[in-house]
């Protein structure tokens, strides 16, 4: 059976961030995820993990100058000391939160941008990061993310491209980030990505398309894909990085069955 994991970067922000650790709880979720840890001490953030008996399975490395438009740094050139100051970062926080996994955000081009050479700088990049993670025992992910609709010119959007980069990097700690919202978008064939691309897949997440609301509105048939993801033997975690249609618990109707439920959220 599947297990969930609140993304409380986008669930339960009717309240303030702190206090999402317990409304997930509350829920029955038994992990959470999120964007970005960096603006709380992690030892903040720990206790509220331990006190409501959570594990945090993922967050990203700082996405750069966020106000300025970055979305990521690994494949910008000329940025490499910034991006290799950030992985140092995330992995402190992953040690303190005792998260064993990190995404890594690749960032966005412009129209005119030199691809070879952002390629060239993400490999690099990458390597080093499936170095330094390593060291710590912890996975680094790449995710494709659609650049078609939510981050116009992001770097990585294929899973083809994901794979064939994490081939060439050529890191036993490298791995896929597999969000089928972005891979709905840009690739569809859902059910197919995941059988071709599970030996490398550690991390899944699910939101609705379009709008990116609750997994059960929309086109995606989650039933019948996490019934293939069980198949398949993925024993990771599944992380709900939707928007609510309305309020976050009443909207966890879906997950009814999975062992979550709103009717805790208060």
């Amino acid at each position: 059976m599947p297990k969930f994991a609140a993304n409380l970067s986008m669930l339960f922000t009717e309240t303030d961030f702190l206090s999402r650790f317990r409304l997930a709880a509350n829920c029955g979720f038994g992990a959470v995820e999120f964007l970005f840890p960096y603006e709380f001490r992690a030892g903040e953030l720990a206790e509220r993990v331990f006190h409501n008996g959570l594990k945090v399975v993922l967050f990203n490395t700082p996405p750069g100058r966020w106000g300025d438009g970055d979305r990521g740094l690994a494949a910008m050139p000329g940025r490499r000391a910034e991006f290799e100051e950030g992985v140092g970062r995330a992995l402190d926080y992953a040690k303190a939160l005792n998260c064993g996994q990190i995404h890594v955000l690749a960032g966005t081009l412009p129209p005119d941008a030199d691809r070879a050479a952002a390629r060239e700088t993400y490999i690099e990049n990458l390597r080093f990061a499936a170095a330094a993670g390593a060291e710590e025992g912890v996975r680094i992910l790449i995710e494709p993310i659609n650049s078609r609709r939510d981050i116009p010119g992001y770097f990585l959007d294929h899973t083809d491209q994901a794979r064939a980069i994490i081939a060439e990097v050529g890191s036993p700690n490298l791995f896929l980030q597999c969000d089928l919202y972005h891979v709905q978008i840009m690739d569809g064939d859902l059910a197919e990505t995941l059988t071709a691309n599970m030996d490398i897949i550690r991390h899944i997440q699910i939101a609705g398309n379009p709008g990116r609301h609750e997994p059960d509105n929309g086109e995606i048939n989650y039933p019948y894909l996490f019934n293939v993801i069980d198949n398949l033997g993925y024993q990771g975690w599944i992380g709900c990085e939707y928007r609510p249609a309305g309020g976050t618990a009443e909207g966890l109707n879906w997950a009814f069955d999975y062992g979550i439920s709103g009717t805790g959220g208060g």
